[in-house]
């Protein structure tokens, strides 16, 4: 995600980091040398003139906007309903390191005895892994890219590199110590159901994730934007050129410019959960739930929340 204070003045329009000119720069250049030609030989191609007024651009044009503007708003709810889930998965974390805390106790006279504090350690560093297996599927990766093996126990780490669904894993297994809690009386059955509460809200958390990444905007949808606008965009200087003539490449570009900079953003916000740089920082999101959950274990050597590199932050 790209994290920068807006520039002003000329640096608005010189600086390159963050924008998404790195994307399109090839296509556009393409366009505009298209738009030099049409401008230098005044539209005639093999001796034959190609003659296109401005009305068909007009009729496309507005259309195509409101389109393509229609496709990103579809594309930033998917951006903005990913974060807020994983603003809920930060607020679940930090429940669930209360709850643990301070309801979890030691276990009760007549059942076997356990180290103090093991359970409510293993529960909370096993949500730190949550949210890292998360991310992992969300982007692809290995399940145990990035864990900690100090997190889990070797037998769970080995599980979870191998496992089909390594969230889900993780879940089921903080279920069954919550379960083990509830037997050997180490908290409330009542107040472990507010502890079941936060786990299924982070189980619903990873499955919301798992719709947006599985279910894209149709393809047809998106293919159809892609074809019109670069048609109308490779097609516009034979039609400008005989009204605006030497500024035919100028006024292109920013057309082209507009239209492809908005279909590229498009295609990034509709899948928030990448590396690229308009995606979600899910990175710095993992990090941010351990510094609170080892600090609610009491832990004093705590790694520093990740900082934008360039202006982007992972």
């Amino acid at each position: 995600m790209i994290v920068r204070d807006r520039p002003s003045g000329l640096r608005l329009f010189l600086v390159l980091r963050g924008s998404i000119l790195s994307r399109i720069w090839r296509v556009l250049l393409v366009n505009l040398l298209l738009a030099v030609a049409v401008t230098v030989t005044h539209g005639a191609f093999f001796q034959h003139k190609v003659t296109l007024t401005a009305i068909p651009f007009s009729l496309i044009g507005l259309p195509l906007a409101i389109f393509l503007g229609f496709r990103n708003t579809a594309a930033y709810d998917r951006f903005w309903e990913g974060r807020k889930l994983w603003g809920e998965l930060v607020v679940r974390s930090q429940d669930l390191a209360r709850q643990c805390m301070s309801l979890l106790g030691d276990a009760a006279p007549g059942h076997a005895p356990a180290e103090p504090g093991a359970v409510r350690r293993r529960m909370l560093l096993r949500a730190i892994a949550f949210a890292c297996a998360l991310r992992n599927r969300l982007r692809g990766n290995r399940a145990d890219a990035g864990i900690d093996r100090a997190w889990l126990a070797d037998a769970e780490h080995e599980a979870l590199a191998g496992s089909t669904n390594a969230p889900a894993l993780l879940m089921m297994r903080m279920g069954e110590d919550l379960g083990q809690c509830v037997r050997q009386r180490r908290v409330d059955p009542c107040l472990a159901v507010a502890i079941d509460g936060t786990l299924s809200a982070m189980t619903a958390t990873a499955v919301a994730c798992d719709r947006i990444r599985n279910t894209p905007i149709p393809f047809s949808y998106t293919l159809l934007l892609h074809r019109t606008a670069y048609l109308y965009c490779f097609l516009l200087p034979f039609g400008l050129v005989d009204t605006t003539g030497f500024l035919t490449p100028i006024v292109v570009g920013l057309v082209a410019y507009t239209f492809f900079g908005l279909d590229a953003l498009g295609d990034e916000l509709e899948e928030p959960f990448g590396t690229s740089p308009n995606d979600l920082p899910l990175d710095a999101m993992c990090r941010a739930i351990e510094i609170t959950i080892k600090e609610a274990l009491g832990e004093t050597d705590l790694p520093p929340p990740l900082a934008p590199v360039d202006y982007c932050l992972l």
